[in-house]
């Protein structure tokens, strides 16, 4: 069997893929296989008990932080007299 940080590197690879084929515009066809895979991958290593699903929580975040940027952004609040106009 494979050590849990081959497998971990082998998810990111597959990751990595899939993120690039939809920010390339990939046929939907192709890319829902390739997430199916991903998933099914993950499935595994859940049900094998090598990782947590905190630890494939972050991966999948940092992997698509990299491909496309944060989630979301830091949002200064208005002062007081803009909020009054």
């Amino acid at each position: 069997m494979l050590a849990k940080h081959q497998m971990l590197q082998d998810l990111t690879t597959m990751l990595r893929d899939v993120l690039a084929a939809q920010a390339r515009g990939s046929m939907v066809a192709r890319t829902a296989r390739a997430q199916g895979h991903v998933d099914g991958y993950m499935r595994a290593l859940l049900d094998s008990g090598l990782v947590g699903r905190d630890e494939l929580l972050a991966l999948v975040a940092r992997e698509r932080t990299q491909a496309f940027g944060p989630g979301s952004a830091s949002v200064a609040a208005p002062l007081a007299d803009e909020v009054a106009a």
